[in-house]
C-alpha cells in the first residue's frame, strides 16, 4: 500500500473509533456456555428438590421409576447422573441435558430395549410435561432478544456485498479478511461472528483496495483492443519442443498436420502468410504441469476489468513411434482428431496463483471458442487440457496411448478483446464520485470537484443510502462527514478524503451488521435476510422498493420476490455457499489421491472439478424442479460429463466438459448425494476409507444426527493399507468394547455401504493394498497419470452390507438409499433445519421444533419438493423473526 493510502487509512481509522463504539457487543461461545460441556458441569442437587407442581410431576415419577438405576452418583452409564441434577431449566447446562434426556426417551432408545419398559401412557406422559416445561422455558428466554443474535456479513458476504455496490465483480476481497468462526456448522451464524482489532484493520485495507480498484483509471475511455496472440510467439509454448524426454515435449503442428519445417527457430511463417499463421500450432500430448506450463505471456491484462478470450485450437492424432515402443508419440505422423479434449483456461498470476476462468471442448474440426470473463490486472492465461497425464522425469508413459497412437491437441492462438465497457467513467466509479467531471494530470487522474465540502457531502448521501440496506438518517451522515473534512483540512486530494470517508461506511455497523430487532422483522431487514440467504449479497433495488413501500410483507409478494431470486442467475452463490459449508464442498481440496495406492487418481483436476460441479448442479436440479427432498439419497439420474460418466461406468454417449441431467441404468448405485464423487472424496483421506467417517457424515448432513465425539483415550481405527484385516473386521473389536458400541450401531451401517467406493467415488469390489497377502493377492500394474510405473494389490473383499439400529438389514447401498428414501418426512426435516441456520444465522433450538413440523407439514402434499420446502422456510415465522 502506498504512503498516501496508508495515511487515508489512518484517517479513516481514527473515524473509525467511533464506528467501534456504535458497535453492540457480540457473545463468543465459550467452553462453559457451550452445550458439549454438560458432562464438566459441578454437580447439582438432588431431583428430589426440584419444584413440587403437578406439570413436574410425571418428569419425577418417571426419572425415578425408570432412570435411576442407571444414571445415579454410583452408576453414571453415559456419564450421566440424573440424580446430581435439579430441575432447573433457566441453567443452559441443565436445559441440554434434559433435551438430551427428551430425545432419548422418545426415540425409544432409553430406558434400554432389554430392560422393563414403560407403558405407553407413562411414556407419553412424561414426554409431554417434559416437551412443555422445555417450551417454556426456552420460548421465554427469547422473547426479549430473538433466536438470532447480532451478526455482520461474512467474508463471502463482504465480498459480494462490496462487489455488488461498486459494480467491481472482479474484486478479489474475501482472502484479505480473516477466517470467519463457524457455529452449528455454518459460517453465518452470529454467534460465532465476532469482530476484533485486528478484523477492522482488514476490513479498512480491503475496503481501501476496492474503492482504489474501482476508480476510473483515465479521464478518456482506454481503448477496447483486439488483438490475437499466437502460440509460435510464446516462450512457454515453443520453449518445451526440446525440453526432456520427447513425450514431454510440445511440438509443431499445421491445421492437423505435422510440421517437421518449424522445430527450430524460425518457428512460424509469420505476416508473410497469414492464412497459414492462423493454423500454425503448438501441440501437447500431456497437461500444462511443470515444467511444461504452457501458457500466453505476451498478453497480461493492463487493467482489471471485463474481457472475451477466444481460442482457436484442435484436437488431433499422434501415431506410434515404433511398434516396440508404441507409447512413444511419433511427431512426424499427426493427423486430425478422433475426439474432443476438455479444456480448462486459468487466470494466472505469479508465481502460480490461478483462477479458474472457464471451460470448454476442443473439436477435431477447430471451432474457435469463446469466454466471456472478468480479469484481474496482470493476469495472463493458461489452457490446460486436463484429460491428459501429467508426467514426473524418468522412465513414463503416457496412459492413454494405445498401440494405434494417441490424442493430442494444437493450440494455435487466443484473441483478446478487452477491456470492455458499457460506460465511462464505470457505474462503479460513479458510484463513488457521482458526475464530477475527470481531469487527466500526467499518468494520473484526478476528480475535480465544485465545491470541496460541499460535493462530498452529497456523494455521501447517495453512497450511504446505496451501501446502506435500510433508510439513511442524518445521524449516519454525521458520523463519517467529520472522516472527510478531517481528511481535507489535512491537505489530502479530494479522492483520498471521499475513499476515506467510504472505507469507514464500508467498516461501519450499519454496512457490517444485520439490522434486526427482536420479534416480528421489518420489510428492509426481510428483504436483506431473503437477499443474503438466495444472492448472498445485499438486496437490490426492486427489493428494496417493495421493503419501503411494505409489499415485500405480504406473503403473495413474498413468495413471488422469492421465485424471482431463486430464478436469477445469483442464486448460484446460495448453492455454492450453502454446499460448502452442509456438506463440506469447500474441503474438497483438502487431501489427494495416494501416489502408492491411487495413481490413476493422482492430480486429476478434471475429475475433482467434475465432481464439485456435479453436486452444485444436482442441488440447483433439485431447487428448480421442485424435486422431493428423498431425491438426496436416491434419484433415477445424476448430472455428469464424461469424466464422471466414465467413473460411474454410465453407459451412453457422454461426451464433453459440460455437465447436463442424465438417466441412470435401472441397476446403478448412483443418484442422490451420498455417490458423489465429491461427497466420496470429502469423507476419505485420500489413502484409506473410514466407515466411522462416512457413516457419521451421513447420520450428521443427511439424516441430522449428529454423533457424539469419541471417548477420550480411545484410538480411532485405521484401515491396513497391508491388506491383512479388513476395516470391518477392526470395527469388530472396536464395537466390543461397550462405550464404544452404542455409538457405533447408528454410525457404522451406513459406512460399511459406501466401503463399495474408493477414496475419489470409483466402485470397487475388492480394497486395494501394498501388500500382496501372503501371495494370495492379484497384483495390479499400470502406468498412473504421472506417466510413471505403479504397482498394488486386489486385496481382500469389499462387505458392504449391513443393519440399521432398527433392525432393517441391507446388503448394499442400493439397499440402504431405499430404506433411507422411505422416510422421506425425515430427510427434509434435516434439509429444514440447515437451511433455517444458514438463512437466519441461529442455530436450531428445542422451541423451533413444532415451528419446524409445521414447515414439513405444509411441504408434505408437495412430496417434501425441495423448492416448496424452502418457501415454506421463507414464509414461516422462524425467518420472519429475529
Amino acid at each position: 500500500m502506498k504512503k498516501s493510502q496508508i495515511a487515508v487509512v489512518a484517517v479513516a481509522l481514527s473515524g473509525a473509533a467511533m464506528v467501534r463504539a456504535a458497535a453492540p457487543a457480540v457473545p463468543r461461545i465459550t467452553k462453559e456456555a457451550h452445550p458439549s460441556a454438560v458432562k464438566a458441569a459441578p454437580a447439582k442437587p438432588a431431583l428430589k428438590a426440584a419444584p413440587k407442581t403437578d406439570s413436574f410431576a410425571p418428569i419425577k415419577t418417571f426419572v425415578n421409576n425408570r432412570c435411576l438405576d442407571c444414571h445415579n452418583q454410583d452408576v453414571q452409564k453415559g456419564g450421566l447422573d440424573l440424580s446430581a441434577l435439579k430441575f432447573d431449566l433457566g441453567d443452559a447446562r441443565e436445559f441440554a441435558v434434559w433435551v438430551k434426556v427428551h430425545d432419548r426417551v422418545r426415540d425409544g432408545e432409553m430406558p434400554p430395549p432389554k430392560s422393563d419398559q414403560p407403558t405407553p401412557q407413562e411414556r407419553a406422559a412424561f414426554k409431554n410435561a417434559l416437551t412443555k416445561a422445555l417450551l417454556t422455558t426456552e420460548d421465554a428466554q427469547l422473547v426479549p432478544t430473538g433466536r438470532t443474535v447480532l451478526r455482520r456479513l461474512n467474508r463471502y458476504q463482504y465480498e459480494n456485498t462490496v462487489r455488488d455496490l461498486l459494480q467491481s465483480p472482479w474484486l478479489q476481497l474475501r482472502d484479505m479478511l480473516p477466517e470467519d468462526g463457524q457455529a452449528s456448522g455454518f459460517n453465518t451464524v452470529g454467534e460465532a461472528l465476532d469482530v476484533s482489532h485486528v478484523q477492522m484493520s482488514r476490513y479498512l485495507q480491503a475496503a481501501d483496495y476496492a474503492l482504489r480498484q474501482t476508480m476510473a483509471s483515465a479521464a478518456a475511455q482506454p481503448e477496447t483492443k483486439t488483438k490475437k496472440y499466437y502460440t509460435r510467439d510464446e516462450g512457454a509454448f515453443v520453449g518445451a519442443y526440446d525440453v526432456g524426454p520427447e513425450v514431454r515435449s510440445t511440438f509443431p503442428v499445421v491445421g492437423s498436420k505435422a510440421d517437421q519445417e518449424h522445430l527450430k527457430a524460425p518457428f512460424s511463417v509469420g505476416d508473410k502468410d497469414p492464412k497459414v499463421r492462423d493454423e500454425e500450432g503448438v501441440g501437447v500430448v500431456l497437461s500444462t504441469y511443470e515444467p511444461t506450463e504452457i501458457r500466453w505471456t505476451k498478453f497480461r491484462a493492463p487493467v482489471a476489468g471485463r474481457y472475451k478470450l477466444r481460442f482457436a485450437t484442435n484436437t488431433i492424432w499422434i501415431g506410434p513411434k515404433d511398434e516396440k515402443r508404441w507409447w512413444v508419440p511419433n511427431y512426424a505422423n499427426i493427423s486430425a482428431g478422433r475426439r474432443s479434449e476438455p479444456i480448462m483456461v486459468y487466470g494466472d498470476r505469479q508465481p502460480r496463483l490461478l483462477r479458474k476462468l472457464g471451460q470448454f471442448d476442443s473439436t477435431p474440426d477447430g471451432k474457435v471458442q469463446e469466454i466471456d470473463t472478468w480479469l484481474l490486472q496482470g493476469e495472463n492465461i493458461r489452457p490446460d487440457a486436463v484429460r491428459f497425464f501429467r508426467p514426473r522425469p524418468g522412465d513414463m508413459r503416457n496412459p492413454l496411448a494405445t498401440p494405434e497412437g494417441q490424442s493430442g491437441v494444437s493450440f494455435k492462438w487466443m484473441e483478446v478483446e478487452g477491456p470492455l465497457y458499457n460506460s465511462w467513467p464505470t457505474a462503479g466509479h460513479k458510484t463513488i464520485f457521482g458526475d464530477l467531471p475527470l481531469k487527466q494530470v500526467d499518468k494520473t487522474v484526478e476528480v475535480v470537484p465544485a465545491n470541496a465540502r460541499g460535493d462530498a457531502e452529497r456523494l455521501l448521501r447517495v453512497f450511504l443510502q446505496k451501501a446502506y440496506r435500510r433508510p439513511v438518517t442524518e445521524a449516519d451522515v454525521s458520523r463519517f462527514m467529520p472522516v472527510i473534512r478531517r481528511a481535507l483540512d489535512g491537505g489530502y486530494s479530494f479522492p483520498d478524503a471521499m475513499i476515506a470517508g467510504y472505507s469507514s461506511v464500508l467498516c461501519s455497523p450499519g454496512f457490517l451488521y444485520f439490522d434486526e430487532k427482536a420479534g416480528k422483522l421489518n420489510a428492509f431487514a426481510l428483504a436483506s435476510r431473503l437477499s443474503y440467504f438466495l444472492w448472498n449479497t445485499a438486496p437490490d433495488e426492486a427489493l428494496l422498493a417493495l421493503a419501503k413501500s411494505g409489499q415485500l410483507l405480504k406473503p403473495d409478494v413474498l413468495r413471488a420476490q422469492t421465485n424471482r431470486l431463486l430464478d436469477d442467475e445469483r442464486s448460484g452463490r446460495f448453492v455454492e455457499a450453502f454446499l460448502d459449508y452442509w456438506l463440506d464442498l469447500r474441503k474438497i481440496n483438502a487431501n489427494d489421491a495416494d501416489v502408492l495406492l491411487y495413481p490413476d487418481y493422482q492430480l486429476d483436476d478434471l475429475l475433482v472439478d467434475s465432481g464439485v460441479q456435479e453436486t452444485r448442479a444436482f442441488f440447483a436440479e433439485l431447487l428448480k424442479k421442485d424435486l422431493p427432498a428423498k431425491s438426496i439419497v436416491s434419484s433415477d439420474w445424476a448430472m455428469l460429463n464424461e469424466r464422471l460418466a466414465q467413473l460411474y461406468n454410465v453407459p451412453g454417449e457422454i461426451n464433453g466438459v459440460a455437465i447436463r441431467r442424465v438417466q441412470l441404468p435401472p441397476d446403478s448405485p448412483r443418484g442422490g448425494l451420498m455417490t458423489q464423487a465429491s461427497i466420496l472424496k470429502i469423507t476419505a483421506n485420500g489413502t484409506t476409507t473410514s466407515p466411522v467417517l462416512r457413516g457419521a457424515w451421513i447420520m450428521e448432513r443427511i439424516l441430522g444426527e449428529p454423533s457424539p465425539p469419541p471417548p477420550p483415550g480411545v484410538a480411532a481405527v485405521e484401515p491396513d493399507i497391508r491388506g491383512a484385516v479388513t476395516i470391518r473386521e477392526q470395527l469388530d473389536k472396536h464395537r466390543s468394547v461397550a462405550s464404544c458400541a452404542s455409538c457405533h450401531v447408528k454410525i457404522d451401517p451406513a459406512g460399511f455401504a459406501l466401503e463399495s467406493f474408493d477414496v475419489m467415488g470409483g466402485w470397487r469390489g475388492n480394497y486395494r493394498a501394498l501388500g500382496d497377502g501372503d501371495g494370495k493377492f492379484q497384483k495390479i500394474a499400470g502406468f498412473g497419470r504421472n506417466g510413471d510405473r505403479f504397482t498394488f494389490s486386489q486385496g481382500l473383499p469389499v462387505d458392504s452390507s449391513g443393519q440399521l439400529p432398527d433392525g432393517r438389514a441391507f446388503k448394499d447401498v442400493r439397499d440402504l438409499k431405499s430404506l433411507l428414501a422411505g422416510d422421506d418426512a425425515k430427510l427434509a426435516r434435516n434439509l429444514a433445519r440447515q437451511l433455517l441456520i444458514y438463512s437466519t444465522g441461529a442455530p436450531v433450538r428445542f422451541a423451533d421444533r413444532p415451528k419446524i413440523e409445521a414447515i414439513i407439514n405444509r411441504a408434505r402434499p408437495s412430496g417434501f419438493g425441495v423448492r416448496t420446502l424452502l418457501h415454506e422456510i421463507v414464509q414461516s415465522e422462524l425467518f420472519g423473526s429475529k
